[in-house]
């Protein structure tokens, strides 16, 4: 190549046929445009120190996507580059070499000649196409126009480059290659320009490329102008607060934040939080001193300091060893009759606390029994007998976890549990504490599973650290004494019954009812109905005969209903100026209560075929049962009516195999079981009924029909059978015998295997009643049905000396047992 040509020699003249190619990696050079540039590239230096004299033209190409690799020459062949002369050379340190570049007019790379040690290029001028006249005037004017709105909007654009551009608008070539150097394009945009020889086209892609610029650059004047107007507004309001606290400190007045957080800060060390919950209330001081008191974490904050500070983290009532045990009896026996086993456990229970008054782990009281039995006022009487704060919480219904354990902070009306709310209410950390209705708390569900939350509440071992969701800190329950109550024990999951003290309650008998309306109810109702002793005269006579007569149950909540009604009656009357003193006997009880819902006791009616007094357990105590078998022609099929479970319909069809096979001893005809059918009922058919304690009652049925004997209905009997007629041990036999012993039964026939239950039964109880166990089921056969009437004429022998004869002989083979179960409870 020629060396030191001019650049108004390469203007007239034809570009010589070779140039050196010099890559430039972060700009380009538009033609008659300068720059200044660094260059540090191996190869760009071999250029130029090659050619140290001046006036050196070179190629000029963009390598923008190299990086710091070495650089390809080949993949320039075909581009647009630029013709430059190297106008100025600088040394600077580290190497690099800075040079002023002039452009002169675009370029095509044809071919490369030489790669080492710098490329040399095979280069010709480039031809470029002129823009359409028709639609040239409006391309230069909308690029004008977005250049003017750029130079507004964007700080880094002079605000003369719009008027260069106008002042070129003559020459579109020049204009395009001006807005693409000035409008700060990228530098692949700036190339895009570059290689573009349809000056049409090129003006087109500026235009896009400063429209796009434009959009961009308003929505970021709409964000800068509203960024500004709150960083206004902010600053405008810490400027008034800044007034306020100046004026406030001239009047010798505080910050209200301030004294607020001032205020907490004190009530903390005052409190003598433990360590963890102090630390933790003093961080969260320090983050509402930094809040505004309008925004919504300073209310959720200030709530949280609340609850902390309002619990009784150290606060107690009593001291567990200052129990005083006679105290405690004696409070019991003021408030309640009977229930000498629930008493003796309780007195037994505190005692423990006495003793290890320091280490009151222990485990939870759980009392079980029918409504209406005292439960709940039995945790009443404890609380005062001991001087402890009392509070009652229902879980009858809950669902939801959170319930108990609180919810998380992060909620919209968060609240603590159940159990921290109780203790904020009674103010101190050992209160008395009734969980009722526990048997009847949903067991799971979308919201959580509550039993298993009441896991370590309820578990000595584990509620010393009970962490509620809201406080999110351990607080001490193991000083809280817990009372649960539960109807029926087994609707109580498994894991939380475990960690219980059940203390059952079955009910009351009719002499211990009538004592306790005579203590407790009969007074405290006068009272409530506005009465004296002298308007009403209710005596024990009348009382057993509403017990026995209308409120058949082992609670005392329908004898208080109708004793309330004859106080209603009489409170009436004495409204209406009747001074007189009622005298209630049996028959105005009657016509003041309306029919009775009971007939006479059980043992007064006659025997029957097919029909045998049943005892059935509920969770509002025993009942009877009455069974109902019928037989009638047909073809052997057995018919069970009565909404009865899976169990008890398992346990019929037992009965009526083992029937079968004692068909001989029955003297049963084998035809019987061809040519009839037997229906078996249970009466009151919309009451579920189901468990393991009616075979021997339904067994009975059956023979009774099957045979043609009369069963004696002045007995009672429960208990499960085999279809080798074994008699099984069955439960709840304390509740069934008294339900017995109030529908004046006075005769119970159990299995042999519950002969040790019966000390359960109340010792007045037992004095009355009498008890046979039986092993198998011909003993219970032999027990309970009568002769075949047809027999009883042909032997010309009284039924009813008969029936005496035989309750004789069953009293005698029942004393052995009777006796030793008397031994066992004395």
């Amino acid at each position: 190549m020629p060396r030191g040509l001019r650049t108004d020699e390469i203007l007239r003249a034809e570009l010589p046929p070779t140039l050196p190619l010099m890559a430039l990696r972060s700009t380009i050079v538009f033609p008659l445009g300068t720059i200044a540039v660094q260059m540090g590239a191996p190869e760009n230096l071999a250029l130029l120190r090659s050619h140290e004299e001046s006036g050196l033209v070179v190629a000029l190409v963009v390598a923008s996507s190299d990086g710091d690799d070495a650089i390809d020459p080949t993949r320039f062949l075909g581009k647009v580059g630029v013709a430059a002369r190297v106008h100025e050379r600088i040394n600077l340190p580290g190497d690099t070499v800075q040079i002023t570049l002039q452009g002169l007019r675009r370029i095509t790379i044809d071919a490369i000649d030489q790669l080492q040690p710098f490329a040399i290029a095979q280069v010709q001028g480039a031809r470029e196409t002129p823009a359409e006249p028709e639609e040239l005037d409006d391309l230069i004017a909308r690029t004008v126009t977005a250049a003017e709105t750029l130079a507004e909007l964007v700080d880094r654009i002079p605000n003369e480059v719009p008027q260069i551009l106008k002042m070129n608008v003559s020459d579109p070539g020049r204009f395009a290659d001006l807005a693409a150097t000035n409008m700060n394009l990228r530098i692949a945009d700036k190339e895009e320009v570059l290689q573009r020889l349809d000056i049409g086209q090129r003006i087109r892609f500026i235009l896009s490329r400063l429209e796009r610029e434009v959009a961009r650059a308003r929505v970021m004047e709409d964000v800068k102008k509203q960024t500004e107007i709150k960083i206004e507004q902010h600053q405008r309001e810490f400027y008034l607060r800044q007034q306020l606290r100046a004026i406030q400190s001239e009047l010798g007045e505080a910050d209200p934040n301030e004294k607020e957080s001032v205020e907490l800060q004190r009530r903390i060390e005052e409190a003598h939080l433990p360590e963890k919950v102090a630390a933790e209330a003093r961080r969260e001081t320090e983050r509402l001193r930094m809040l505004s008191p309008a925004s919504s974490e300073y209310q959720v904050l200030r709530t949280y300091l609340d609850w902390v500070l309002a619990l009784p983290w150290h606060k107690r009532s009593g001291n567990d060893k200052e129990i005083l045990l006679a105290k405690v009896e004696e409070a019991l026996d003021e408030r309640h009759y009977g229930l000498d086993e629930a008493k003796e456990r309780i007195i037994e229970y505190l005692a423990v606390r006495k003793l290890r008054g320091g280490d009151p782990t222990g485990p939870i009281l759980c009392f079980v029994g029918p409504p209406g039995t005292g439960k709940t006022s039995l945790g009443e009487a404890i609380a005062t007998s001991i001087g402890r704060e009392f509070y009652r919480i229902s879980v009858g219904g809950v669902r939801d976890e959170a319930e108990i354990r609180g919810h998380r902070r992060t909620y919209v009306g968060a609240m603590p549990g159940l159990l921290i709310q109780a203790l904020r209410r009674v103010d101190v950390r050992d209160p008395v504490i009734m969980i009722d209705e526990i048997d009847k708390m949903s067991s799971g569900g979308p919201s959580g599973d509550p039993t298993a939350a009441m896991l370590e509440v309820l578990d000595p071992s584990q509620n010393s650290t009970f962490v509620d969701h809201y406080l999110n800190l351990p607080f001490d329950l193991s000083s809280t004494l817990f009372i649960c109550t539960a109807n029926n024990l087994y609707d109580i999951p498994g894991p939380l019954r475990d960690r219980m003290e059940v203390i059952r309650i079955a009910g009351y008998t009719i002499e211990e009812k009538i004592e306790i309306a005579q203590r407790y109810l009969i007074p405290r109702l006068l009272d409530d109905h506005g009465l004296t002793p002298e308007d009403l005269h209710i005596s024990e006579a009348v009382v057993g005969f509403v017990t026995s007569r209308y409120s058949r149950e082992a609670g005392l909540r329908t004898l208080e209903r109708s004793l309330a009604q004859l106080m209603r009656k009489r409170a009436r009357a004495k409204a209406d100026g009747d001074t007189s003193t009622w005298e209630i006997g049996t028959a105005r009880a009657e016509d003041l209560l309306g029919p009775p819902r009971f007939s006479q006791e059980e043992a007064e009616q006659e025997p029957e075929i097919g029909a045998v007094t049943g005892l059935a357990w509920t969770a509002t105590g025993g009942e009877l049962m009455t069974i109902e078998a019928l037989r009638m022609p047909g073809s052997g099929k057995l018919t069970v009516t009565g909404q009865l479970g899976d169990v008890m319909r398992e346990s019929t069809e037992a009965a009526y195999s083992f029937v079968r096979s004692r068909a001989a001893t029955l003297a049963i005809a084998d035809s019987e079981f061809r040519e009839y059918d037997m229906h078996l009922h249970f009466p009151a058919g919309a009451i579920p009924k189901d468990g393991p304690s009616a075979g021997i009652a339904v067994t009975l049925a059956l023979a009774s029909a099957l045979s043609r004997r009369p069963v004696r209905r002045d007995l009672a009997l429960t208990g499960e059978v085999t279809l080798r007629g074994k008699v099984l041990e069955i439960g709840g036999v304390k509740e069934k015998v008294l339900a017995a012993y109030r529908a004046g039964l006075r005769e119970v026939i159990l299995p042999k295997g519950n002969e040790k239950d019966v000390r359960d039964v109340p010792q007045e109880v037992r004095e009355k009643m009498a008890f046979t166990f039986a092993s198998t089921m011909d003993e219970v056969l032999h027990l309970a049905l009568l002769p075949h009437p047809e027999t009883q004429k042909a032997d010309s022998a009284p039924s009813n000396a008969d029936t005496s004869a035989r309750t004789r002989s069953m009293a005698a083979d029942r004393r052995p047992s009777e006796q030793q179960a008397d031994g066992i409870q004395q």
